[in-house]
């Protein structure tokens, strides 16, 4: 039995939810096992997703994405070492993610009114107290970005972290120095990395893996870092915008085991005019 609990805790949440349980008694039996629901990965196709669930586990009503997530967080008995949440997550169900002092239930449809899910804000970080890896997908973060940090900080025991185009990454940094001393790898995508982030990441003691691709980070910015950040073993520049590659950066990165440089460059001329990077529409035309 542990060894079916092991192979069903790799499966794919969609597979565990609308698969695995209908196999036969023992699998649904298994599938129930918090050890299953460590990784939540979820899918991020929402109208496919809600009309395959309302359709297997026939609810009835108007579906809530926020009891959805908010259900399959609760599978995980506060056991979740990984969470991936997609697009379409709520903040309500982000923060249900950080709170640890609601009790566990079982899989279940709740529909919940506005007004009741305002009056539980804040119920969602502590949620999954044993958090190791978090990603955060564009769209949530911009919708949510003034309640991040504090969720970040209740995640004490987050090792990697991954952003897509944070809008308040210092601050986000700033929480996670104080509060996640286990934490070790970063990884921020198209984005703009600007010298008070970059002191930031410097300031984090034990970061080992810090993945920058595709950002804009000024070549005094990225010096910081390879100055700094003395237990790197792999930081990945590639395709960034504001510096090229030299002899005087690989001399710089050459304790570390796993630099990846190619393609950035120092700006894009595109139709004539100048382009820099923006964290809203990728480019910036002057």
């Amino acid at each position: 039995m542990d060894c079916l609990v092991n192979v069903l805790g790799r499966v794919e949440m969609d597979s565990l939810l609308f698969a695995v349980p209908y196999v036969c008694k023992s699998w649904y039996k298994v599938s129930l096992d918090p050890v299953c629901w460590k990784r939540l990965v979820f899918p991020h196709f929402e109208q496919m997703v809600m009309k395959r669930f309302m359709e297997v586990y026939q609810s009835i009503g108007p579906f809530s994405v926020t009891s959805f997530i908010n259900s399959i967080v609760r599978r995980s008995n506060r056991l979740a070492t990984a969470l991936v949440l997609p697009d379409y997550c709520t903040k309500e169900a982000l923060e249900y993610a950080a709170d640890e002092e609601l009790g566990s239930h079982p899989l279940m449809y709740v529909w919940t009114p506005w007004k009741e899910r305002n009056r539980r804000s804040f119920e969602d970080a502590e949620r999954c107290p044993a958090l190791k890896v978090l990603e955060l997908p564009n769209d949530l973060l911009k919708r949510e970005s003034a309640i991040i940090p504090e969720l970040i900080s209740k995640w004490r025991n987050l090792e990697q972290l991954r952003l897509e185009r944070p809008s308040n990454l210092e601050e986000i940094l700033h929480q996670i120095s104080c509060h996640c001393k286990n934490f070790f790898g970063l990884s921020v995508i198209d984005s703009e990395v600007w010298e008070n982030e970059v002191s930031a990441i410097v300031s984090l003691p034990n970061i080992k893996y810090l993945i920058l691709r595709g950002t804009f980070i000024e070549r005094k910015s990225l010096v910081m870092i390879l100055q700094g950040c003395n237990k790197l073993e792999l930081l990945d520049i590639r395709d960034c915008i504001g510096f090229e590659g030299d002899d005087e950066l690989l001399n710089l990165a050459s304790h570390i085991n796993a630099f990846k440089l190619g393609g950035s460059k120092l700006s894009i001329w595109h139709d004539e005019y100048y382009c820099s990077y923006d964290s809203d529409c990728g480019y910036d035309y002057y």
